[in-house]
């Protein structure tokens, strides 16, 4: 009998990626262990793709700047902040990033799609994921697709964080199964400051990015196989301690992380509102 595909999306795979404790503690520990505060950098973040997201499910007549506030408002998230000081800041400063970007789309034709699910299956996985938004563009060789993500997190991102990413690959790759036009373009839109980073993929880098994340699978499917057969779970996921264990939601529960230095959870925000350092 074959064996059974890895269901994932790329969430999953960067989780076990980054930590495999902290896969663990996310996917397989039940119950689950408790998790930390709500960050509010992820509620600035999940407020501004709702509503863009809501943008486009207007009809277009009425995607308009003025319309701009009442989105955000209603999808507005109020985790995580410091006080209502700074979360009626944030609110100020994501609407300025909206009334920014949507200037951009004018030129934009109607996306293929906003917010949709794309899935595909390999030798090994069973991916799903959701992409913020399917451009449909032409150039002389015919219809193109783009996977475009929106970030609004940190500043810098370039050409190498485009490329290297294994969710936008992924999503590329699934993406034109599904709709069965070339998609080789990937781009990262950091709406804080309007920059685009982007890369075009060659069918041998994305199935560089399917190769790996195929191991990922399979290392994940190894230690879950040796907890079952009684290996100690702690050895078979072992923590990567890191930076990365300050922002950690199960920071609390495991001792790798303990060292590592308390972040508040408006922390990320209030770096982020007081913009880039000078010169």
């Amino acid at each position: 009998m074959p064996e059974r595909l890895f269901a994932c999306t790329p969430s999953k795979l960067s989780v076990y990626s980054d930590c495999p404790r902290r896969y663990r503690h996310s996917y397989l520990d039940r119950p689950a262990p408790p998790k930390g505060p709500a960050w509010a950098h992820n509620s600035l973040g999940a407020s501004v793709h709702t509503a863009l997201r809501n943008w486009y499910r207007l009809p277009a007549p009425r995607r308009r700047p003025e319309v701009l506030p009442t989105l955000l408002r209603g999808t507005w998230v109020r985790d995580g902040y410091r006080d209502d000081a700074q979360e009626q800041q944030a609110f100020r400063v994501a609407l300025g990033w909206l009334e920014s970007y949507v200037e951009t789309l004018t030129a934009v034709p109607e996306p293929l799609g906003v917010e949709r699910v794309v899935a595909m299956k390999t030798g090994m996985l069973a991916f799903s994921g959701r992409v913020d938004r399917i451009d449909s563009r032409s150039d002389r060789d015919g219809p193109q697709l783009v996977i475009v993500d929106y970030k609004t997190g940190r500043a810098g991102l370039d050409a190498d964080d485009a490329r290297g990413s294994q969710a936008l690959a992924l999503y590329a790759v699934a993406t034109e199964r599904v709709f069965r036009l070339p998609c080789r373009r990937v781009e990262l839109h950091h709406l804080p400051t309007g920059a685009v980073a982007a890369h075009d993929h060659t069918p041998e880098s994305l199935a560089r990015h399917v190769s790996r994340a195929e191991q990922t699978a399979r290392d994940i499917v190894a230690a879950e196989r040796a907890v079952a057969e009684g290996a100690d779970p702690d050895e078979a996921f072992p923590p990567s301690p890191g930076p990365r264990c300050s922002w950690c939601d199960y920071r609390r529960v495991c001792p790798s992380g303990a060292d590592a230095p308390v972040k508040e959870p408006w922390e990320a925000v209030e770096s982020l509102l007081a913009g880039p350092p000078a010169g």
